[in-house]
This record gives structure tokens, C-alpha cells and sequence, in this order.
């Protein structure tokens, strides 16, 4: 039953992906909504923020058996949220299929996987909720796997939508976020991809994982929304990259 308060309270929320970045601001935002959050993620448990009150588990979308195993230890629960995204993109022509197929296996048979073994073990009106990228309207040079594997969810998306009702099928699409993901930049560079992001959005700034929480609690707790992409990039396809509006 949920308290004013605790509007999750009752609920079990399962982000796969939720040991960082975007994931970890989710498992975060639905705790402190009342939920019991479970963490997954291929990061050891003893290498990961600890945050109290949420339960750790090591799962590999990439591993069928893993993700298997993953939801046979969670039992019946209510939302799962789909961040992780393993792979190693490239240049189309320096890329053979080996390499090509690592994004697509983790992201969108990642996602797939999760969906497939969570989907029996969701109760009532639950929801999965996916996660691409503005990569997939505005596709970057050497991103071609990024953008086709983010359009296979997004399809996927709409079918899952219809196919498993009255379970919710949803997907996010952020754009840039200053989270764990820029962490290979140095400080300079990084504080200089903040400044120009700022300048280039219409909204004037860059996105935080606590700005994609916030639209992932949106999608698990309206009951009226399915098969929705709903994007939340600060405008980032409306404009060319970093140089401003069309």
C-alpha cells in the first residue's frame, strides 16, 4: 500500500544497469519513492556505491544464463528499467561482422533478454522500460551499430508494446548527460563538452542522470502510457550536433 510520501512503497523495481550513471540515479529516485530497488549490473558488488537499503546483484546482459539466473533471484516484481548497453561500436568499413555484432548482442539482444525473463515475473500492470539514444535520429560518424541497435529497440518497443499488454512497454531516449560515461575525458575537456553542450541545447544546459530518473519514474508509475519514446535530450534533435539550431 502506498504511504503520501512513498508513492512506490509496496513496489520492487529492478534496473539492470543500475550500478552507475543514469541507472544507478534511477535505483536512487525509486528507493526514495518507497520501492525495494535491486541494482544489477556486471560491476562486483564489493567495486559499487553502496546505497542503503537496495539490494546488489551481478547479472551480464551478454550472458543468457546470467540474466536467466538474475530474475530467477528477484521473483515477482513490478518494474524493470534496461540501461546497460556493452558493446564495441566503431567505423563501419574497420569493423568486421565479430565486431559489428557486439553492440547489437548487448544492447538490443541485452535488452531482449531481460525483457524475455522478466516479462513472466512481472505482476499486474508492470512495465519494462528501455533505454537508446539521440543517436538514433542524429547518428554520429563511426556509430552506424549505435544507431541501428537503438532502432531495434525502439521497435521492439511498439511490439512488446502490444504483444505483452497489460504489461507497459516504454523506451527513453536522453541525449547528452553528464554522467560516468565521459568519465575518459580529462577535467579540461569534459568542462569544455558541458560549455558547449549548454551553448547548443535550446533548454541551455546538459542533462544529469537525475534528469533521466526522473522520466523513467514517469513511465513505471502512469498507467496510461505504452509504446512511447519519449525523449528526454534538452532538445538535442532539434539542432546540429553542438554548432546550434538548424
Amino acid at each position: 500500500m502506498a504511504r503520501a510520501g512513498q508513492p512506490m512503497a509496496g513496489q520492487r523495481v529492478v534496473v539492470v544497469g543500475g550500478t552507475s550513471g543514469m541507472g544507478l540515479a534511477t535505483v536512487r529516485a525509486a528507493a526514495a519513492l518507497g520501492a525495494e530497488a535491486v541494482a544489477a549490473g556486471r560491476r562486483p558488488a564489493a567495486r559499487r556505491e553502496p546505497v542503503p537499503g537496495v539490494r546488489q546483484l551481478v547479472a551480464d546482459v551478454a550472458d543468457e544464463g546470467s540474466v536467466r539466473a538474475l530474475f530467477d533471484t528477484v521473483s515477482e516484481f513490478d518494474h524493470l528499467l534496461v540501461t546497460a548497453s556493452p558493446g564495441q561500436p566503431g567505423a563501419f568499413l574497420g569493423q568486421d561482422l565479430a565486431a559489428a555484432r557486439t553492440f547489437m548482442d548487448g544492447k538490443f539482444f541485452g535488452g531482449w533478454l531481460c525483457a524475455r525473463y522478466a516479462a513472466p515475473r512481472l505482476r499486474g500492470r508492470g512495465s519494462i522500460t528501455f533505454v537508446t539514444g539521440g543517436a538514433v535520429v542524429r547518428p554520429p560518424a563511426h556509430g552506424s551499430m549505435i544507431a541501428a541497435a537503438f532502432a531495434a529497440v525502439e521497435a521492439l518497443t511498439r511490439a512488446l508494446a502490444v504483444e505483452l499488454g497489460p504489461v507497459r512497454v516504454n523506451t527513453l531516449r536522453p541525449g547528452y548527460t553528464d554522467s560516468e560515461m565521459w568519465s575518459f575525458l580529462p577535467e579540461g575537456q569534459r568542462s569544455d563538452l558541458r560549455r558547449r553542450v549548454a551553448d547548443a541545447m535550446p533548454v541551455k544546459r546538459m542533462g544529469t542522470p537525475a534528469d533521466i530518473a526522473h522520466a523513467a519514474i514517469f513511465l513505471m508509475t502512469n498507467p496510461q502510457v505504452t509504446g512511447t519514446v519519449l525523449e528526454v535530450s534538452g532538445g538535442e534533435t532539434l539542432v546540429n550536433t553542438l554548432e546550434g539550431p538548424q
